[in-house]
């Protein structure tokens, strides 16, 4: 089984560096970003199977010529007291490696699980005391608060939009629609499932670039996904304008102070339609560049030769780990 151990953490090694990287830095997701979320969600469960399942055959080696033999071996020795003289003391260590990390991850899954349910739980509480109900908008509540304040509260039947009452001074009706319709987006795609995860894996592993760049790059993508939801319903300009708002977090301001700060950030000269429709001021405007980049500036579509080819290699992602493990078994 040593070849498998080595390919297993050959590919857990290009999974958690030059892989997500590149990924990271390539311009296409913006162009596919449902399938760019999934091919980060591949990399993340087979980099986390491969680095598991490289120590765990490494460790089995002198076991058995596959891992159901070696598996079977050393259930023996833990329970029946078999003799464990063919395990070295670093083949104890990366089974035990393998082990820890498992629980590892599926502990701090579970921990961060309970954490965001807590924190969901008193805010929930706290919306029940600071806030009413929106006129003619369910599931959806209004706080008092000057600045353009919006976001979902995830609660499966519970689940509810909160916008400040100084957003809906801020926003035409138009407007206020698209911010709705991109916070409903989120509800509806689970995209809190998909921050969850990200979220664990961030914090189990937060030394390995896969963890901080696919969190960085998975919450970026979420939002562009709402923000194509919300297309489907307004125009773009009246889409960039609310963006613009709620992402500078105060009242519009001058079009050409906006205009500069977008310009340095991204390098994109607004055109005069989109310098009619961005009218908010420049407060923490960093933050919603990539989303107006994409909106501002669109590229064209990705291709479905390349969109195929993004959800192939997701695929065979998810696939190589398990055949790897048990490809001596099936090879003899």
């Amino acid at each position: 089984m040593f070849w498998a151990s080595y390919l297993l953490a050959a590919l857990a090694i290009i999974l958690a560096w030059p892989a997500p990287i590149a990924l990271s830095r390539a311009d296409w997701p913006a162009r596919a970003p449902f399938t760019a979320m999934v091919l980060w969600q591949s990399i993340a469960l087979a980099g986390g199977l491969s680095m598991i399942g490289a120590m765990l055959v490494w460790g089995l080696e002198p076991l058995g010529d596959n891992l159901v033999q070696a598996s079977a071996a050393f259930r023996d020795i833990l329970l029946d007291g078999g003799s464990a003289e063919s395990l070295g003391v670093v083949h104890v260590f990366a089974i035990s490696a393998a082990i820890l990390l498992f629980g590892h991850l599926v502990f701090t899954l579970a921990l961060t699980f309970v954490r965001i349910h807590r924190q969901r739980r008193r805010h929930r509480q706290m919306l029940a005391l600071l806030s009413s109900p929106a006129d003619g908008q369910p599931a959806t509540l209004v706080i008092k608060h000057p600045a353009p304040v919006a976001y979902c509260l995830p609660g499966g039947a519970r689940s509810v939009t909160v916008m400040s009452d100084g957003l809906m001074d801020l926003l035409s009706q138009e407007e206020l629609d698209a911010v709705l319709t991109h916070e409903h987006a989120h509800l509806h795609q689970r995209h809190h499932l998909l921050l969850w995860a990200f979220a664990a894996w961030r914090s189990a592993l937060p030394w390995l670039p896969t963890s901080r760049l696919a969190q960085q790059a998975v919450s970026e993508l979420i939002e562009m996904l709402a923000d194509d939801e919300a297309l489907r319903h307004v125009d773009e300009p009246t889409l960039v304008r609310a963006i613009a708002i709620v992402g500078a977090g105060a009242a519009p301001s001058s079009p050409d102070a906006l205009d500069d700060a977008l310009a340095d950030e991204s390098g994109i000269p607004l055109t005069t339609t989109a310098r009619a429709a961005v009218t908010g001021g420049t407060a923490d405007v960093a933050s919603t560049v990539p989303r107006l980049r994409r909106l501002l500036a669109p590229l064209p579509p990705l291709g479905r030769l390349q969109q195929g080819l993004a959800l192939s290699s997701a695929g065979l992602l998810l696939v190589v780990p398990p055949l790897l493990l048990v490809a001596p078994e099936l090879l003899g």
